[in-house]
């Protein structure tokens, strides 16, 4: 899995799942799977032109961390990413810029928290 860590003034873009999935109501930052062939940076644009409506420029890797949920287990990889265009919600999440403090109270899926602490 891959995640965009998309940073402006002091605010970082996320998601929230929508409730008839997985992790259903779960903060995240936005990305998902990687597919055979792709590589990661490909994979992190496709999913946010997917799931947002924008392109990104994909920048350095920010951390990365293996969690097992109960149904799979996942290695997370976020990548700084700069955005173009405006994030427009194409999958039936909730998107908001959200800051440091704002994080701190909301319900964060569990591989996103241990990078974003």
């Amino acid at each position: 899995m891959v995640a965009a860590y998309i940073e402006e003034e002091g605010r970082v873009l996320m998601q929230q799942r929508p409730l008839h999935k997985a992790r259903g109501g779960l903060w995240e930052l936005p990305g998902g799977k990687v597919d055979a062939g792709e590589t990661d940076a490909e994979a992190l644009r496709r999913e946010l032109a997917e799931e947002l409506d924008v392109t990104v420029d994909v920048g350095a890797e920010l951390g990365r961390h293996q969690h097992a949920y109960g149904d799979l287990t996942v290695l997370l990889i976020v990548y700084r990413a700069r955005r173009h265009g405006e994030p427009r919600a194409l999958d039936g999440q909730t998107v908001a810029w959200v800051s440091e403090a704002q994080r701190a109270a909301l319900p964060l899926c569990e591989a996103d928290r241990a990078i974003l602490g």
